[in-house]
């Protein structure tokens, strides 16, 4: 016999004899010809092929590191895999109870929203201008009779009316949207 038995390789490595017939078994075991085990050939193919934090987890412990100096990579990486799969469902259930809101659709309905308040605000001039001609030259008339000169503070006022009354418009119909 050149190598070692299960036994004495399970001593060797610290593992279980099952364990040792395992590792066989999946090829992770440098075997000589009569069946026996080249123990360092078999200690490193083992480090090669067996993942580290899979091996302490196994032997109990838990949050210790890949490797030296090397932080809990493959927990981390774990960790975050299972936070996002626990993430995706809880989109997949709100989406089901309608309390997701499709993002296309309300991009479409505010930009259509938007696009006509803009549309009243462009055409409100032309819509008001005659009014507001018309409030200037009767409000100048009583003022000074015949005078026809236009004071800012009048034409401010007059606006100002008329940009309130556009506002409070818009209010009521927001209101009756929401």
């Amino acid at each position: 016999m050149k190598g070692m038995s299960e036994r004495e390789y399970a001593a060797h490595s610290g593992l279980s004899r099952g364990g040792v017939q395992k590792a066989r078994k999946n090829g992770r075991l440098v075997v000589y010809d009569d069946g026996s085990i080249n123990a360092a050939a078999s200690d490193v193919r083992r480090a090669e092929m067996t993942d580290p934090d899979q091996q302490r987890r196994s032997l109990g412990g838990e949050g210790l590191a890949s490797g030296p100096g090397d932080t809990t990579s493959y927990i981390k990486a774990r960790t975050a895999l299972t936070v996002y799969a626990a993430q995706e469902r809880q989109l997949a259930v709100q989406k089901k109870k309608g309390a997701l809101v499709d993002r296309a659709r309300a991009e479409t309905l505010v930009f259509r929203l938007a696009r006509q308040e803009r549309d009243v605000w462009v055409t409100w001039p032309g819509r008001v201008a005659a009014l507001m001609a018309a409030q200037i030259m009767a409000e100048v008339e009583r003022q000074s009779g015949a005078s026809v000169t236009i004071e800012t503070a009048i034409l401010q006022r007059v606006l100002e009316a008329h940009v309130r009354e556009q506002l409070d418009a818009l209010a009521d119909l927001r209101v009756s949207l929401g």
